[in-house]
């Protein structure tokens, strides 16, 4: 670990930033540019006690976790990321195995989204950040482990994936879930994609019965129907936006303006 070298990267990336680059207001007290040490520890989800530490060349040796939490904050690019890891005393994560990053693009956006219900997903469908509506929309769905944190893993193997939606659009979203996953097979051979059609080979007979059509190409429709414990069923626009660089999806729900779904969110917006 490097520690003048650790602190000196992240202060230079932190001053380069500005409070509205990570979806913060200005405020009219603030006096210097960049973002101050308590704004990027809350955005990483730490103490400013923990992330000052860092900063002046003292505290423990960080955690992964906490460098991947801070590499986010900061909105840093895979190379950015890799060497604030090296830096911090790790090797640099290896990108074929490691989805978790965002890129810095897609989380500017994604900061300006905090009313709307939108979430970041890998290519194999595990969700990496959602925002309080698609919180309370959808539930947490960041917590899962192991292959629980694929989408189409706990569509196979957990009655409450399929809750969000009713029951006459459940085949529809069977075919999609299961061609996504056909699609990422076949882009990595053996890889992680390789390890949950095992797996569900191995407990679920409606998914090899839905593997054997060897079906591509299946897309959700632009409208889906969402069934929300306290406000009943939305209808609600998916729009997509994908980010080559690192094979993830921005989703972000929209309504109608004036439709019953659109106060709905509304409501949603105001409650978190």
């Amino acid at each position: 670990m490097d520690r003048a070298q650790l602190a000196d990267f992240l202060r230079t990336r932190r001053e380069a930033l500005q409070p509205e680059d990570v979806g913060l207001p200005r405020g009219q007290r603030r006096r210097t540019g960049g973002l101050r040490r308590e704004e990027v520890a809350a955005l990483a989800g730490m103490s400013s006690d923990y992330y000052g530490r860092i900063e002046q060349q003292r505290g423990p040796l960080p955690s992964e976790q906490m460098l991947a939490a801070i590499a986010r904050a900061l909105h840093l690019s895979l190379d950015e990321r890799d060497h604030l890891f090296r830096l911090g005393g790790h090797p640099a994560p290896q990108r074929a195995l490691r989805e978790d990053h965002v890129g810095p693009g897609t989380m500017r956006i994604f900061d300006r989204l905090e009313d709307t219900p939108a979430m970041v997903l890998s290519r194999l469908g595990e969700t990496l950040l959602q925002t309080p509506p698609a919180v309370a929309l959808f539930g947490d769905q960041t917590h899962f482990t192991g292959l629980s944190r694929y989408n189409v893993y706990r569509w196979y193997t957990d009655p409450a994936a399929r809750a969000v939606y009713p029951v006459e659009d459940h085949p529809t979203h069977t075919r999609v879930f299961t061609s996504s996953l056909r699609s990422a097979y076949a882009a990595a051979p053996g890889g992680r994609a390789a390890e949950i059609v095992d797996a569900l080979l191995a407990v679920s007979p409606e998914f090899a019965e839905v593997w054997a059509a060897h079906e591509v190409g299946i897309t959700h429709p632009d409208r889906k129907r969402i069934l929300n414990p306290a406000l009943g069923e939305l209808s609600l626009y998916c729009q997509t936006l994908f980010d080559p660089s690192q094979e993830q999806v921005l989703l972000v729900f929209t309504a109608v303006p004036g439709s019953p779904s659109y106060e709905k969110l509304q409501l949603l917006a105001a409650t978190v």
